[in-house]
C-alpha cells in the first residue's frame, strides 16, 4: 500500500480496506460511511486498489482502474470524478467473486418485526428505490446490492451498504430524505445517473442483527398494478441466477437456497408508483405469520 492514501470500512461481517492513488474518493467514502465502525487492519477480509491504468493517467485525464484480492482484467477504467462509484463497484467486485461465508443474492432487503422482505430483480425493477423508501416508512434497511442468506441459519444477514439510486430514483428519493444523506452526483456513468444514498442511522446501528426471511418479491417498474403467484421450480432457478457465489458453495448453496424456497412465500409484483407497490407490500405484509 506505499505511497497509495487507505481507508479501512466494517459493513455487517465484511471488512474492506480501500486504497486510492487519490485522496478525492476516500474522502468522499469517509464522509458518507462516518456512522460505520471502522475494523482493525488485520481483521480486512478484502482490498480495494483504485489507481490509473497508466501512471501518466494519474494526472493527465485521470481514470481510476478497479482492482484489489479479485478484478476483472477488461473492466473499463472510470473518469476520476467517477471515484466514488468506482470504490463502491469495487467492493461489490470483492463479495461476487470472493464472498464464501453466506450464499449471496443480488437483492435488497428490508425488516420489520424481525422478519425480512427480500427484493430482487432485473436492473431497473426498482428493489433499490423500493428499500430505499421503506427505510424512511418504519422498516429498517438491511441492504441494497446484496441480501446475505446464512448457509446453516438461514436468516438474512445485515451488509447495509450506500443505497445506489439511478435516475428518477434520485429525484423521486429527494422528497422523503434530506440533502445531507447524499453523495455527489455522478452524470453519464456506465449505469446512468447515479447518487449514492447513506441508509438511516438505525440500519448501521444493528447492521448486526440479522432477520428471519418471511417474503420474496420479483418486483417489476412501469406495469398495471398486479401481484403473481410464482412457482418454487421458477424460483428456484431464477435466484441461483442471482447468486454470484451459489456454485462456488457447491452442496452448502444447494441446501441453503432449497431451504429458502421451501420457506418463504414468493410474488411477482408489478407497480407503476411507489405508492401503489407500498400498498401492495404492506397488503402482503399484513398477512405473514
Amino acid at each position: 500500500m506505499r505511497e497509495m492514501h487507505q481507508t479501512l470500512l466494517q459493513v455487517g461481517p465484511a471488512a474492506f480496506r480501500i486504497a486510492s492513488t487519490w485522496r478525492q474518493p476516500l474522502d468522499q467514502l469517509t464522509t458518507l460511511y462516518q456512522d460505520y465502525p471502522a475494523p482493525t487492519d488485520d481483521s480486512v477480509d478484502f482490498t480495494v486498489r483504485l489507481e490509473p491504468e497508466k501512471p501518466w493517467r494519474r494526472h493527465i485525464r485521470p481514470s481510476v482502474h478497479i482492482g484489489g484480492d479479485f478484478w476483472l482484467p477488461d473492466a473499463a477504467p472510470l473518469p476520476l470524478a467517477q471515484g466514488l462509484l468506482a470504490a463502491e463497484m469495487g467492493m461489490n467486485l470483492q463479495m461476487a467473486l470472493g464472498w464464501r461465508r453466506h450464499l449471496l443474492l443480488h437483492a435488497s432487503s428490508v425488516e420489520k418485526d424481525g422478519k425480512a422482505l427480500i427484493m430482487t430483480g432485473l436492473s431497473g425493477s426498482g428493489k433499490s428505490t423500493l428499500s430505499a423508501m421503506l427505510a424512511e416508512k418504519g422498516w429498517r434497511f438491511m441492504g441494497d446490492e446484496f441480501a446475505l442468506l446464512g448457509l446453516d441459519s438461514g436468516e438474512i444477514v445485515p451488509f447495509p451498504r450506500l443505497i445506489s439510486l439511478k435516475n428518477r430514483a434520485i429525484e423521486a428519493m429527494k422528497q422523503l430524505v434530506p440533502e445531507d444523506r447524499f453523495g455527489p452526483e455522478m452524470k453519464a456513468t456506465p449505469k446512468g445517473d447515479i447518487r449514492h444514498l447513506v441508509p438511516p442511522k438505525a440500519a448501521v446501528a444493528r447492521m448486526d442483527d440479522s432477520a428471519r426471511p418471511a417474503l420474496l418479491l420479483f418486483p417489476r417498474f412501469g406495469h398495471k398494478p398486479e401481484l403473481r403467484d410464482m412457482g418454487q421450480s421458477e424460483v428456484f432457478v431464477r435466484l441461483t441466477q442471482a447468486s454470484t457465489n451459489y456454485v462456488a458453495l457447491g452442496e452448502a448453496g444447494f441446501d441453503a437456497l432449497t431451504r429458502f424456497v421451501d420457506r418463504v412465500p414468493a410474488k411477482a409484483m408489478d407497480y407503476e408508483s411507489g405508492e401503489q407497490a407500498e400498498s401492495l407490500i404492506e397488503s402482503l405484509w399484513s398477512k405473514q405469520p
